[in-house]
């Protein structure tokens, strides 16, 4: 699998699952089973998901090596700042009965972020974290952080896709060292993604899908992407991405796609 090399040399594969809206207990465990068996190597879950036992459960069920797995999880904390945030992460760790987490993100910036973000800076310090960051923090917001911050983000998650590029901000992330990670690579079907013409007619040129198109363009600017699945053949398509590469005019025709702006109402 290839990776993207974090801004303090942890490599982290840059095409991962991701586990949002998939029920906690079993079906997730059956899913994050399915998705490591296929030869995923990445998994991104969140507290706030209620699905991080059943990750930590399919993870020790695997019998993939932990060292060869990459585990994400996210901090929800819209009250309190510090010592929440130096409890919360001690929880997942227990939760998913994990010595570490690969990845810790700030999922959103609620409140007091900047204490948020001490604790976490204290857990990679200290060796329960091999890296942290955040999520669907703007560019304001984001450059606030690094500006006042000890460990410089090694990734921002935000929403990425065809529809909505985030070309600017992945440039300003750049210049702190900061890798962009995209949820919603899918734009969860919105703006009919997965009939889209343009496309479509690109897909047919290298057998390949519209769900296959849209990864592929991420990933050729360097995006790292979580798409989700339930179905098995499903995340083996999203995994046949490595085999072709988009011309520079097909990645101009997805380029135009972009229309600048969340598709999510609460984002």
């Amino acid at each position: 699998m290839k990776c993207a090399t974090l801004n303090n040399g942890v490599k982290m594969p840059i095409l991962g699952y991701g586990v949002y809206q998939i029920p906690h207990g079993k079906e997730c465990e059956r899913c994050v089973l399915d998705a490591i068996h296929v030869g995923y190597r990445s998994i991104d879950t969140a507290q706030v998901y209620g699905n991080e036992k059943a990750v930590g459960n399919a993870v020790r069920k695997s019998g993939v090596p932990r060292e060869e797995l990459f585990i994400t999880t996210k901090l929800y904390i819209p009250y309190g700042g510090y010592r929440k945030a130096v409890n919360a992460i001690d929880d997942s760790l227990r939760t998913m009965k994990l010595d570490y987490i690969d990845l810790l993100l700030m999922h959103e910036p609620f409140h007091d972020y900047h204490g948020v973000y001490r604790a976490m800076e204290e857990a990679y310090q200290s060796g329960k974290i091999r890296a942290i960051g955040v999520s669907n923090f703007n560019q304001d917001v984001f450059v606030n952080l690094v500006e006042s911050c000890n460990v410089i983000p090694a990734v921002n998650q935000v929403e990425t896709h065809v529809f909505r590029q985030q070309a600017q901000a992945q440039e300003i992330m750049k210049r702190y060292g900061t890798q962009i990670e995209s949820w919603a690579p899918f734009a969860e079907g919105k703006n009919h993604f997965f009939s889209n013409e343009t496309l479509r007619e690109i897909g047919e040129k290298y057998n390949k899908s519209n769900a296959q198109v849209g990864l592929r363009y991420l990933i050729q600017r360097g995006i790292v992407v979580i798409p989700k699945s339930t179905h098995r053949e499903r995340m083996i398509e999203n995994m046949d991405v490595f085999d072709f590469t988009l011309s520079e005019d097909d990645m101009t025709k997805v380029t135009l796609l972009d229309g600048g702006r969340s598709l999510f109402s609460w984002y």
